[in-house]
């Protein structure tokens, strides 16, 4: 053996694997076809958002919640109704108790800290036992996605240090080696085929070279996988696309690095590892193309409050409750039956500035940065910079003094896209005439009352409601929203101890998988939707469950 254990891809779930293995006196190789400077995978690049539930930042807030409400919460949401859903649902029970107990002090005693505001991110509007967070959970990483990924980089550096962890950058994985038996039948995972590719020095997220130097066998008593979704590639996450979601969108942008492709996902598979729910992902409908982009088709997702309005392409407006930040999937399912690859946001600079946050930590550089500060900041401005930057250079924003002007440059931003001027007039002009009571029969704007109750919102992520006509709010802006292609939510189905398991049902032997590429546990612990803050703690608890059980498994 060349080494204990392989992990393939060295994002946050193979950083957390690896961290396992090693901190338990097993040598591990940790693999990964991008150069040292992406380590951390897509994490790096995330707002840093954690779900917790009944977290010290949400008792402060007098935020009243339980590990039973959440998983009401998260069962209402994920909609589990498939006989495949056995390990899923395992999952997700075992990960929502972790996020009521463990995580927080486990990641705080590695220097993980969080903003103090918490976020309320699908907030669902239906009934109780309907999907969306009952109460905010969103809790924000303190330096965003690389404060996240930092307690983990710098673990994994001293344990190579010390000699229990050896990197193979620039590894790309075409296979792994079986042997005593046929993949599925017997055969146990011993390895992985290699190519060697050309160093590549481009800046993170940015394309690299498939320049293959040389092919390579590396041996071990087990190997994990945790090389992500296909996010990065249009035409599989059109394949994948599922009826219920209605057409696939022919134009998207692109919310993660072209790397993001799915390959290890079809590797595991070709040694007998079962993939379920292919059918199931998790888009956002609030992108924008990224003035400034790293990737190719780099593509941001605005993170609404609850105050614009949302339009579908042709002007009328989207039903109760698809409310900015309610619903992802029920929005993403309802623009597609439209049959438009956009919709619209209408608002003001008021708005704008208080209720518009840009994912990605690059455009938090305060958050990033760790900076009170600049935090400090936002709070006496009207516009945050990075969203000041899309105003004034983004090519789906456009902003004008009155109504008929503004529709006017949403016709010319996209000409042809069937927008009805006269059917925005009276969306608008119909909502502003119930924005003078503190009540309403208009759903949106009992919501925006009542998201005002909740401090956090109050204070940082909802204006008091006004008119969008008012002047004195103005200019109005309208923003022409894609779909942002982001996550896998099936993959390889695993059990709990993250082992890769076969179409009948028995373990792979060997072979562990964890993050994206399992679903972020069980193959799609999530179901059909998320209650966001999941994805990262999704690579966290199954990183950490892998590399605890392929140590012991090789011990």
């Amino acid at each position: 053996m060349d080494t204990d254990v392989i992990v393939v891809g060295a994002g946050l779930a193979g950083l957390v694997a690896a961290c396992e293995i090693a901190s338990a006196g097993r040598q591990v190789l940790l693999l990964d076809q991008e150069g040292e400077q992406s380590l951390g995978g897509q994490a790096y690049w995330s707002f840093g958002g954690l779900f917790l539930v009944d977290s010290a930042e949400q008792r402060r807030l007098r935020i009243k919640d339980t590990e039973e409400l959440a998983w009401q919460d998260w069962e209402g949401t994920a909609g589990f109704d498939r006989p495949e859903d056995h390990w899923p649902r395992e999952w997700a029970r075992a990960y929502v108790s972790f996020a009521a107990g463990e995580k927080r002090s486990w990641l705080h005693q590695m220097g993980h800290r969080l903003f103090p505001v918490v976020g309320w991110a699908e907030r669902g509007g239906y009934n109780a036992l309907g999907p969306g967070n009952s109460v905010p959970r969103f809790h924000i990483t303190w330096g965003t996605g690389p404060g996240i990924v930092e307690p983990f980089e710098r673990r994994i550096r001293d344990l190579a240090h010390r000699g229990l962890v050896r990197f193979g950058f620039r590894h790309r994985v075409d296979s792994l080696i079986v042997e005593g038996g046929e993949p599925g039948r017997g055969g146990e995972v011993v390895g992985v085929r290699t190519s060697v590719l050309a160093p590549d020095d481009a800046d993170r997220g940015r394309p690299t070279n498939r320049t293959v130097l040389q092919d390579k066998e590396i041996r071990a008593q087990a190997v994990i996988i945790t090389t992500g979704g296909i996010g990065g590639d249009h035409d599989l996450v059109r394949a994948a696309w599922p009826e219920r979601l209605g057409t696939p969108p022919r134009r998207m942008v692109t919310g993660v690095p072209a790397h993001v492709d799915g390959r290890g996902i079809g590797i595991a598979q070709a040694a007998g590892g079962r993939l379920i729910h292919p059918d199931r992902m998790w888009h956002y409908t609030e992108g924008v193309h990224n003035w400034d982009p790293i990737w190719p088709g780099h593509g941001i997702r605005i993170l609404p409050g609850p105050s614009s309005l949302w339009l579908d392409a042709t002007g009328r407006r989207l039903p109760v409750p698809l409310y900015p930040g309610f619903d992802t999937m029920g929005t993403l399912a309802h623009l597609q039956q439209v049959g438009a690859d956009h919709s619209w946001f209408v608002l003001d600079k008021t708005i704008a500035g208080k209720e518009f946050t840009l994912s990605g930590q690059e455009q938090n550089l305060d958050l990033t940065g760790r900076s009170w500060r600049g935090v400090a900041s936002r709070a006496r401005t009207d516009m945050p910079p990075s969203v000041q930057a899309f105003l004034d250079h983004g090519e789906d924003f456009v902003q004008a003094s009155t109504l008929d002007e503004l529709i006017a440059r949403m016709v010319a931003l996209e000409p042809g896209g069937g927008l009805d001027p006269e059917q925005v007039r009276r969306e608008v002009r119909a909502r502003d005439r119930e924005i003078v009571n503190p009540f309403s029969k208009d759903s949106q704007v009992t919501h925006i009352h009542g998201s005002r109750r909740f401090l956090g919102d109050k204070l940082i992520r909802t204006v008091p409601p006004h008119r969008l006509e008012d002047p004195e709010h103005g200019p109005m802006i309208a923003v022409r929203l894609s779909t942002l292609t982001r996550k896998t939510l099936g993959g390889l189905e695993t059990d709990l101890s993250a082992r890769v398991l076969s179409a009948s049902g028995s373990p792979v032997p060997g072979l562990y998988a964890a993050g994206e590429a399992a679903g972020f546990g069980g193959g799609g612990m999530h179901g059909y939707r998320a209650l966001e803050g999941t994805f990262l703690g999704g690579c966290l608890f199954s990183g950490r469950a892998a590399g605890r059980a392929a140590a012991m498994a090789t011990g």
